[in-house]
């Protein structure tokens, strides 16, 4: 798995969930990104900066295609995002909706890893990571068992950004090592893991996966024959 890994570095994207001067979530993703590459992994780093308001008509965007293509080439997530009133930040939420559960035949999230973080401006909280791991799941991503909770987030970090050396860096480090050993030990089988009775069963039917689209219009169309 070493030979592997240093033949083929593990490709990761790591997403933050605010446009700050000085965003607490963006030097705490840097700080995974830097440990991460460290320990061997390829990472790319997508900035929110531009990216529109998901709609209807921006699928053309420079800044949607940039992500989705960094998603489609990733093999695992990592994602960091403050915490406000309560929940995940709105620029958290916008990437994730513009990443589709499917692309035609492309996944662009199925089968990956993902690790989960947090910062805090205040005392520690764990609803933002509660509230990524959900999004994990629907997703269809496999996120590891750790996670980042970082409370007062602004006295972790030194003037230049780095974090400062204790137990909460320490936890980072945890949390990027688990997401790359879980990553490694999955690499090549996310094609059998995103495998399902129902869209087997779909493709005989159809021929191909249909959109929801689709399925809501082939719906209409049953009820209005029987109707």
């Amino acid at each position: 798995m070493k030979e592997e890994a240093k033949a083929d570095p593990l490709r990761v994207l790591v997403l933050h969930g605010s446009m700050r001067k000085r965003s607490y979530s963006r030097l705490l993703a840097l700080e995974f990104a830097r440990i991460l590459e460290f320990i061997g992994a390829d990472v790319r780093f997508f900035d929110p900066e531009g990216l529109p308001i998901k709609d209807d008509v921006s699928e053309g965007h420079e800044k949607v295609k940039e992500l989705r293509g960094l998603s489609e080439w990733s093999e695992a997530h990592v994602w960091v995002c403050p915490e406000q009133h309560g929940t995940i930040t709105a620029v958290f939420k916008n990437q994730i909706d513009w990443i589709p559960l499917s692309l035609g035949s492309v996944r662009p999230s199925q089968g990956r890893t993902l690790a989960i973080a947090q910062v805090n401006g205040g005392s520690q909280s764990f609803n933002t990571v509660n509230t990524l791991r959900v999004l994990g799941r629907w997703m269809r991503m496999i996120t590891i068992p750790n996670q980042s909770s970082v409370p007062k987030a602004w006295t972790e970090f030194h003037d230049d950004g780095r974090m400062k050396a204790r137990s909460y860096r320490d936890r980072v480090v945890d949390v990027a090592e688990e997401l790359y050993k879980f990553s490694m030990l999955l690499r090549g089988r996310s094609d059998f893991l995103v495998d399902r009775y129902s869209e087997r069963k779909e493709k005989l039917e159809k021929g191909r996966l249909l959109s929801q689209a689709e399925k809501e219009a082939a719906k209409k169309k049953d009820v209005a024959a029987t109707g």
